[in-house]
């Protein structure tokens, strides 16, 4: 693990790294987890021949944050700025797929491709399924309650085991290693007092600007993720002029970390045929 490099932003400051050289990839991970969640996807990547830039979201891993108001896609933005980065492809994963595509919406310049994983449209919502439903209200009322540990297992009841025709998997599925380092990242960012800052929305909102999007954009979803992600992929895929959609029969929500070989060759698919950039 390399130290983090800092960077200073409106009421906080997050954690960054870099690694290799080459054409940059900014990689924004989920909500209930941190930048570690790429760990398994930066070193083939690298080894391709580009360089993988990672940070901690605001109160998310060793970022921290007051409670101010910020904007996400600026913070995206300072990451780039930081590491003098002038144009760059990427990659972000549920809430980061929504970062990364408010910052390709508000700096189009500054980005060559956009690879959208198990994530969410801004602004756009489809309901859950009623099982899916009963275990988000379960995990939310863990957290009322001050039961971290609790809500950390559900969370991953919910974004990890994975569902199939609307009923939730075994906790065997995957990889118990998986497991358990997701639960560690959540069961941090569960503990009383936590500061995320209060996020401001574009208005308008992402959903009604899909069609905006110019960057080659690849959609990757797991068929084992819930039904909201995969209406949400169906609905980049179709709304974004170009996207191609891969979908991911046996993997769920965190792909980077279920499935990073797959999800790296990928991604270099995707940009490969591009012209070099930096």
């Amino acid at each position: 693990m390399t130290q983090p490099s800092w960077v200073d932003v409106p009421g906080g400051r997050l954690a960054t790294e870099s690694a290799g050289e080459g054409p940059p990839i900014l990689f924004v991970h989920s909500a209930i987890v941190n930048r570690r969640s790429w760990d398994r996807v930066v070193p083939p990547v690298v080894d391709a021949g580009y360089r993988a830039i990672t940070y901690d979201m605001r109160g998310c891993g060793e970022s921290s944050t007051e409670e101010v108001d910020f904007v996400a896609h600026d913070d995206v933005l300072a990451v780039l700025d930081n590491f003098e980065v002038g144009r760059t492809a990427i990659v972000g994963n549920s809430m980061g797929a929504i970062f990364a595509q408010e910052a390709v919406l508000a700096a189009p310049d500054r980005f060559v491709a956009y690879v959208w994983v198990g994530g969410g449209v801004g602004g756009w919502n489809k309901e859950p399924s009623p099982a899916e439903a009963e275990l988000l209200q379960a995990e939310d009322d863990a957290e009322e309650a001050g039961k971290p540990d609790l809500a950390a297992e559900l969370d991953a009841r919910i974004w990890v085991d994975g569902w199939v025709d609307g009923v939730n998997q075994p906790s065997t599925r995957v990889d118990p290693a998986v497991r358990d380092a997701m639960k560690r990242m959540d069961r941090e960012l569960l503990e009383p007092g936590r500061k995320f800052g209060k996020r401001q929305r574009p208005d308008p909102p992402a959903a009604a600007r899909l069609g905006s999007i110019a960057v080659p954009t690849l959609v990757v979803i797991g068929d084992l993720d819930t039904s909201g992600t995969r209406a949400a992929a169906d609905k980049i895929a179709g709304e974004v002029a170009g996207a191609r959609l891969v979908r991911l029969p046996d993997v769920a929500h965190l792909i980077g970390m279920e499935a990073p070989d797959r999800l790296a060759s990928l991604i270099e698919e995707h940009l490969a045929p591009l012209p070099r950039w930096s």
